[in-house]
């Protein structure tokens, strides 16, 4: 296989939840990129339309669709259209993430409780195991958790969030231990300081944010786009012999 050929995802149908903006969308214009027909979703329908045109006007595929990623009526709703629509799923990117409350982690109240838990695990755990059911039918796939460096230290006033992080890593290896034999590869990205709406309770202070970022080996704050590259490496052919596995992207944060 000549080497350009083991990142090519062309006729790949693949999902990404959350992608309406910050890493989401740049995993899915990346994904186009390389070839694959991409089904743009977030609970907000007009902002993955947004998205799925900008990539076809780019010449990619895009497909737009509505699912809030916490709640289990769009999910199903979800898959019963790529059913109907596709056929199959051959990519999956569980990128949807919540991070409702910020502070002491004794503090936090029960629906701030619920919902990240609905929608960093809860959402992601179900849609993995909703694609793997058409992935065992089509002879395989790929399933990627975008999951944060919270999962190996948890980050202060971040406790849910971090606790949650930390699950989708195990449910990574759980699902990769399990579908091997099936042809299917469960991987995760850690992503660390990622410039986004989700991480604005922690770039927001612009001086703490400077003091920080010097002590990273990589001194600047993360972009989207930062991410793209490994995401593209672990759902493509070039990943074949890797599963159950979590690539961490910091900029060096947590040596």
């Amino acid at each position: 296989m000549l080497r350009n050929e083991l990142f090519d995802l062309t006729g790949k149908i693949a999902l990404v939840s959350g992608a309406s903006r910050g890493i989401g969308q740049a995993i899915a214009e990346g994904l186009a990129a390389f070839g694959a027909h991409v089904i743009v979703t977030s609970r907000k329908l007009e902002a993955c339309e947004q998205v799925a045109q900008g990539i076809r006007a780019d010449g990619g595929q895009a497909t737009a669709l509505k699912c809030h990623a916490g709640t289990m009526e769009d999910i199903d709703n979800l898959f019963d259209t790529i059913d109907r629509d596709f056929g199959r799923l051959d990519i999956l990117i569980n990128c949807a993430a919540a991070s409702p409350y910020f502070g002491p982690i004794a503090d936090t109240e029960v629906a701030a409780f619920d919902k990240t838990v609905e929608v960093n695990l809860r959402g992601p755990f179900f849609m993995s195991a909703k694609a793997v059911h058409r992935m065992k039918q089509s002879g395989g796939g790929t399933i990627l958790n975008v999951a944060s460096i919270n999962a190996l230290h948890p980050g202060p006033y971040q406790g849910i969030y971090s606790i949650t992080k930390a699950a989708m890593v195990n449910m990574t290896k759980a699902f990769a231990r399990e579908y091997g034999k099936d042809n299917i590869r469960v991987n995760a990205i850690l992503p660390g300081l990622i410039e986004t709406k989700l991480s604005a309770a922690l770039t927001s202070d612009k001086q703490k944010l400077e003091a920080l970022l010097k002590t990273f080996p990589i001194s600047r704050l993360g972009q989207p786009i930062d991410m793209v590259g490994g995401v593209i490496y672990l759902v493509s052919d070039a990943a074949a012999f890797t599963t159950g596995e979590t690539l961490v992207m910091d900029g060096g944060a947590t040596i």
